[in-house]
């Protein structure tokens, strides 16, 4: 969602901010007066293709800057400004820290939607389609979809199998006598990585142990032997405690040092143990030395770790064992293969059953809004075409396309072959409200939406127009009065007059928004329009948010 949105010199703008509600804005003015620039920068904003002539003249460089709310993120919000120069040159900046345009796209792009500009309409890319649908009917096509990419990763990775146990067989022949040296000189040690890391702790212990015999009974004679500093602390202690008699606080030192003299007989006793625990055997430290030796010969030639030649030797098994089988773990590699591919179709079928069964439920809500918006006996459809197993994707196995009939007996067209700009918006606008809070796009931006309406129509379209902003934040610009008064926030986009014309954007409240209101209605302010205007804007209190 929008939170406030800054434009500095973009095509008429000098400077500019609009402050959108959570439900729905309203942009009017003129024709001419340049609401298309203000259009432009959320183009911008959403990471469409920068063009410098969009810079106002005399001006080095626009900006656009905005602050979103964003489903999922930090919910103190994210600043992010985009920069273009005259020259040419583009910066981004998200959070205060550089961005490419892609990023811009990926992250602000697929929350927002131009509706009615060709140049920025997911509903106008065949891929969402199908997105559109299983979000609208998600209660019975998630599970299908799930169990159908699952069928999808299992057949994917038996395919994988095969042609790996495929490859092995081709090169069987080739490889099969180094396999079998190699399996025989890995086996011939037999190695593991538990004696290997036994090794590694215990055997600088075996071949240093004289020095270590030396150093720890050395340390043992010298605390415990006669003469060492147990008898010496001893000594102290007593020395102490008769002279404690005339003052009591060598008592309490006497008390420390016998509290060190226990730990130092502790350590005694641990020297003791460790001293005799060290082995002087010759036969087993050459044991473990050419045990070692060995390791370290597979480890140069098969490594560099324990890890890499336990690989190595599985890998030979295996070519061994495949050269051996006659064949028989490729057939059931084929054997898994067609058990996948069998449960991938199955359910592919399903989940085709389960679209085609919401397909056209969701056509037909569309076309009752359609309907509501005077759009005559055009129809909304839904194409399914089963695609060939090769194209088969995570998306499903078919190709789901949204079709626009525009009357009866006329031939149903992909929406992206609309050529109306008024027409597109008001079909997508029908979309959106019927795939409510199912649809994730959180900002929609209508321009052209009420091209060629009066009358009912006008009416019925500011209607849905104001169920919509209950689940979307909606901007729509718009020269009709039905719709502006149905909005919560009004601005007033308005070019100055002179040598360098400039559009500002006026926030309407109270008798503002009034007389704009009547000069919409009449092209005046007079009492009769001013009377008509509050009259409408009483009427629609109940719709905005």
């Amino acid at each position: 969602m929008i939170d406030e949105l800054s434009v500095s010199n973009v095509a008429l703008i000098r400077e500019a901010t609009i402050v959108p509600s959570a439900g729905l804005t309203v942009l009017t003015g003129e024709t001419g007066a340049g609401k298309t620039a203000l259009l432009s920068a959320i183009k911008l904003l959403v990471g469409e293709r920068a063009d410098a002539s969009a810079v106002r003249e005399g001006a080095d460089a626009l900006e656009v800057e905005a602050r979103l709310y964003l489903q999922g993120g930090d919910p103190d919000g994210c600043i992010v400004r985009r920069r273009v120069e005259a020259a040419g040159r583009g910066r981004v900046q998200m959070d205060g820290k550089m961005a490419s345009v892609r990023e811009l796209a990926a992250t602000v792009g697929s929350t927002i939607d131009l509706c009615g500009q060709h140049e920025h309409q997911r509903l106008l890319d065949p891929a969402t389609h199908v997105q559109l649908l299983d979000a609208w009917a998600a209660e019975k096509t998630a599970p299908a979809r799930e169990r159908y990419v699952a069928a999808l990763g299992a057949a994917r990775a038996a395919a994988k199998e095969l042609a790996r146990i495929q490859e092995m067989s081709r090169s069987a022949d080739e490889r099969l006598d180094e396999a079998t040296f190699v399996l025989h000189r890995i086996d011939e040690i037999g190695p593991s990585q538990e004696e290997f890391d036994e090794l590694e702790e215990t055997l600088p212990r075996a071949e240093h142990a004289e020095t270590l015999v030396r150093a720890v009974g050395g340390a043992h004679e010298q605390i415990s032997g006669d003469g060492g500093a147990m008898d010496s602390l001893g000594d102290a202690i007593g020395w102490l405690r008769d002279a404690a008699a005339f003052d009591a606080t060598l008592d309490v030192l006497a008390d420390r040092l016998e509290s060190s003299l226990i730990d130092i007989e502790d350590v005694s006793g641990e020297l003791r143990s460790y001293r005799d625990s060290v082995e002087l055997d010759p036969n087993e430290l050459e044991r473990m030395q050419s045990r070692m030796a060995s390791f370290q010969g597979l480890m140069r030639t098969y490594g560099p770790r324990m890890a890499d030649v336990l690989e190595r030797r599985a890998a030979a098994a295996e070519l061994v064992a495949a050269a051996r089988d006659g064949g028989e773990r490729e057939r059931e590699a084929k054997k898994a293969l067609d058990r996948a591919e069998q449960a991938l179709a199955q359910a592919a079928d399903n989940l085709d059953a389960v679209r085609g069964e919401a397909a056209p439920l969701l056509a037909r809500a569309v076309s009752e809004q359609m309907a509501q918006l005077e759009m005559g006996s055009a129809k909304l459809s839904v194409q399914s075409e089963r695609l060939p197993r090769a194209q088969w994707t995570s998306a499903g196995p078919s190709h789901i396309e949204l079709l626009y009939r525009p009357g009866a007996g006329m031939t149903a067209r992909p929406l992206r072959r609309i050529a109306s700009g008024g027409e597109v918006s008001r079909v997508m606008l029908a979309c959106k409200v019927v795939l409510g809070e199912a649809d994730g796009t959180e900002t929609l931006v209508f321009d052209e939406v009420d091209a060629g309406v009066g009358g009912a129509t006008a009416i019925a379209l500011a209607q849905v127009l104001a169920r919509l902003a209950q689940t979307h934040q909606v901007i729509v610009v718009t020269h009709l009065a039905q719709v502006a008064v149905m909005g919560s926030a009004h601005y007033l986009v308005r070019k100055s007059a002179g040598d360098v014309p400039e559009t500002t954007l006026e926030p309407l409240v109270g008798e503002e928004r009034i007389g704009e209101i009547a000069r919409m209605l009449s092209g005046d302010t007079s009492e009769t329009s001013l009377a008509h205007a509050r009259e409408m804007l009483d009427g629609a209190a109940d719709w905005r948010l």
